[in-house]
Parts: C-alpha cells; sequence; structure tokens
C-alpha cells in the first residue's frame, strides 16, 4: 500500500545563483495533468491496470491514497502506476485528500460509476483561481444522478435506472472544459447504451483518457469537435497503458534554457508533442525548436523577443505555461502583452517577479511585461504549481543568490525538475527553512 504524509507544511526552499548558461540534454517525466484522468479512469477498471510512466510527484501519491481509502487497491513504484479493482468501495473521499488536488470531482465522477453513490469535497490544488464544477454536477444529473452540495462537499446518488444522456461541456467562461469532458466519459463509461458528449474538450487530457477507455472495451466515437459519443460496457478491461511525456515539462525546461542563453536536448520528446499555439508563440519569442534524435532541439538564436499572444484551449497556447514564459518574456528587449483567456486571474506570480525587478503589471486578463530587466536576487514564495516554476527560471537569470519557498507546489507537479536543472548546469541547494 502507499500512503502519504502531511506534505502542505513543506518548509523547504531552493537557493539559486543565476547566471549560469543550461546547456546539455535531459528527459521529460510522464504528464501530470493527464495521469490524474487516467488514475480516476483506472476506477472503472475489472481488471488489474499498469500505467507505465507515471510521474513520481505528489500529486500521484494523493490520489493512491485516495483509492486505496475508497477501495480500488493501487500502488505507485518508480513510475509505474498499478491498480486492481476493490472487492468493495467505500466512495467517500476524505476532506484532506480530496482538497489537495483538481480532479477530485473527476475522481468523484468514476466512483459514482462504480458504485452508484459517492461524497466528495469540492477540489483544491491551486490559488490562483477557483475551481468551479458546475459542468461536471450537471454531468451528474444528466446521467441520472440526484446530487446535492452542502458545507464544501458534495454528494450524488443514482436512484433509478441508468440511461444514455446527453451532457454539455462548454462554459461560458473559457470554452469546453476539459474536467466535466472526462467526468461525463467516466459516467457513459459505464451507463448502457450510448451518450452524447457536446462540445467536448479535445485537450489532451481528455483525448488520451478516450484512448485508454477504448482499449478497456468501450466504444468512443468522435463526431468533429462538436461532439463525443461514448457508448458504455458492464466490463471494462484492464492492461498496460503509457501516459506520455508531459508536455507542459518540456516547456518548462525550454524556457529555462532558454533564458539563461543556454540550449537542451528533450530526449524522447518530439516537436510535434508541443502544441501549435506554443510552437508559434515560442517562435515569435526567439526560441527555436528542432526535430533532434527523436527529441527536440532548444535554442535561442538571436535571443529573446518580446510577443503580443493569448493562451486558449489546445492547440493554443497552454494556459500552465503562462507564468513561466511571463518570466522567460522579462529578458526580451520591449514591450509583451500576454491576454490570459483561460483563468483570467492568473497573475499570483506578477509580485514576486516584481521582486526580482521585472516591471509587470496585469489589468483585467492583459498581462504586460517590459524588458528587459536587469533581475536582481529576491527572497520570494511561489502559492501554485506554475508560479514556483516562474520563479525558479527568473532566479536563473537574476544576479546574486535567490531564496524560493513553495517547493510543495513544485513537489506536486514536478518529480525531479530541479536536479534536472542542476545537471544542466544551475547552480542551485535545497535547504530546510522555517516559515
Amino acid at each position: 500500500m502507499t500512503t502519504t504524509t502531511d506534505t502542505t507544511a513543506d518548509e523547504r526552499a531552493v537557493r539559486i545563483t543565476g547566471g549560469n548558461r543550461l546547456v546539455g540534454t535531459t528527459t521529460v517525466q510522464g504528464s501530470k495533468n493527464i495521469a490524474l484522468h487516467l488514475y480516476a479512469a483506472a476506477i472503472l477498471a475489472d481488471d488489474p491496470l499498469t500505467l507505465v510512466g507515471a510521474p513520481e510527484i505528489l500529486d500521484t501519491l494523493v490520489v493512491a491514497d485516495i483509492l486505496h481509502r475508497t477501495g480500488t487497491r493501487a500502488t505507485a513504484t518508480g513510475t509505474e502506476f498499478g491498480t486492481q479493482p476493490a472487492d468493495s468501495y467505500f466512495p467517500v473521499i476524505p476532506d484532506d485528500l480530496g482538497r489537495r488536488i483538481r480532479t477530485t470531482a473527476v475522481m468523484g465522477a468514476a466512483l459514482l460509476a462504480r458504485s452508484g453513490k459517492v461524497t466528495f469535497p469540492t477540489p483544491g490544488g491551486d490559488a490562483f483561481c477557483v475551481r468551479h464544477i458546475d459542468r461536471h454536477l450537471a454531468a451528474m444529473e444528466a446521467a441520472g444522478a440526484k446530487v446535492e452540495v452542502a458545507d464544501g462537499r458534495v454528494q450524488a446518488r443514482f436512484t433509478g435506472k441508468r440511461l444514455p444522456f446527453v451532457t454539455d461541456a462548454e462554459t461560458r467562461a473559457w470554452g469546453p472544459s476539459l474536467g466535466a469532458t472526462v467526468t461525463a466519459m467516466l459516467l457513459a463509461a459505464r451507463t448502457p447504451g450510448t451518450s452524447a458528449i457536446l462540445n467536448p474538450s479535445v485537450e489532451p487530457e481528455v483525448t488520451h483518457t478516450a484512448a485508454l477507455l477504448s482499449q478497456a472495451g468501450v466504444g468512443i466515437e468522435w463526431r468533429g469537435r462538436n461532439a463525443l459519443n461514448v457508448t458504455g460496457t458492464d466490463r471494462l478491461r484492464g492492461g498496460v497503458f503509457t501516459v506520455p511525456p508531459d508536455r507542459l515539462e518540456a516547456a518548462t525546461l525550454a524556457l529555462a534554457a532558454a533564458i539563461t542563453g543556454g540550449g537542451v536536448h528533450l530526449d524522447g520528446f518530439p516537436a510535434a508533442a508541443f502544441p501549435d499555439g506554443l510552437v508559434s508563440v515560442f517562435a515569435d519569442a526567439g526560441i527555436q525548436l528542432d526535430p533532434l534524435d527523436g527529441g527536440t532541439a532548444v535554442s535561442v538564436p538571436a535571443g529573446p523577443r518580446p510577443v503580443q499572444m493569448a493562451t486558449g484551449p489546445h492547440p493554443g497556447f497552454p494556459t500552465d505555461v503562462q507564468p513561466q514564459l511571463t518570466a522567460f518574456l522579462t529578458q526580451a528587449k520591449g514591450t509583451s502583452r500576454i491576454d490570459e483567456r483561460i483563468y483570467t486571474q492568473r497573475d499570483t506570480h506578477l509580485p514576486a517577479l516584481a521582486a526580482f525587478g521585472a516591471v509587470v503589471n496585469a489589468s483585467g486578463s492583459v498581462i504586460t511585461v517590459r524588458g528587459r530587466s536587469a533581475l536582481k536576487a529576491a527572497n520570494v514564495a511561489g502559492d501554485d504549481i506554475r508560479a514556483a516554476t516562474a520563479l525558479v527560471i527568473a532566479a536563473l537569470a537574476a544576479e546574486g543568490t535567490s531564496t524560493i519557498r513553495g517547493m510543495y507546489h513544485l513537489r506536486r507537479g514536478y518529480g525531479s525538475l530541479l536536479p534536472k536543472l542542476a545537471a544542466l548546469g544551475a547552480d542551485m541547494t535545497i535547504n530546510q527553512e522555517k516559515p
């Protein structure tokens, strides 16, 4: 059995002395965001299932603990995540675990599909916005569940015969909901007949979960970009499924090398695995991505350039790379503007970047970066995964030795980012710090 400890009070800090060019070859971990959705899908399997290439991160351990406490036997060993179906289910996701991750509602949907009822807390994971789950709950209700929300918890239960359903994953604010699309797929996977998901997300998290379900025997039919039909089954096969490499870590490693004027070979990560929107923005920013030996060679031959861009749903520029890009753009001569269209309040990294000497501000959803800034060492903290990563990137280019707290957040999303950066030439140490 895999257990977790209380890591929310992680007091460690990383000290980084900037100025070193990062050069060399590194690997990319399995995708955090895709894996979290595959872990939820594993609850539906009626046979043992092994996910290979799983990221060795805190969120993996938290999910393994959730699966154990709700009945599914789970082990996280190195880069393998294995599950065996439960003898019986206790479909209550503990508050202390469910509020640590973003995919709590998706896991709740899997337990509801498996056992007919579930109780789970509203999700957590990040500090930059509230995680809305209204489309998740709408999918549960469309599937025939009675849903009640009170005191920060959701209770859902099927009270009658389960029938095929239709649900819409579109949100008013930011387009199709990735998580709600997966929630609906998991519910439909164990519902007799063919259910329809209108306006589904086409993010890789969705398409890889769909591929896992298809391998397990669920009927998956994409009807263009407007609908997804899911034909359920009463038995889902297990087997082996590979977690793809993390496009977000790959982009982070690229930006870390680029801000130092260095270059990195992302071994085993093909350039085609980057979203088109990211490739386009990187090119505008002066970052060159070239295929090399099945991977990608990253370089900045003419230095950073300012950009005018917007985040967006796949295949647009990922919101989860925006903070890191913002840090990089502090070194571009001129004014950059980033329109954050997914999470319009995603700007918690700006005050800490300003502490380094960056000239950054936000007006509504638009972040403005004026460069080139001569960054100086700072003592700062990151409040979520990507914000903490942006501060690490800034420290690599700053004069002097910076101290960055918030290692708990880094460990949630990256298994070995700091050792990888050190191997590429970063000057850093990790210390235990009192708050």
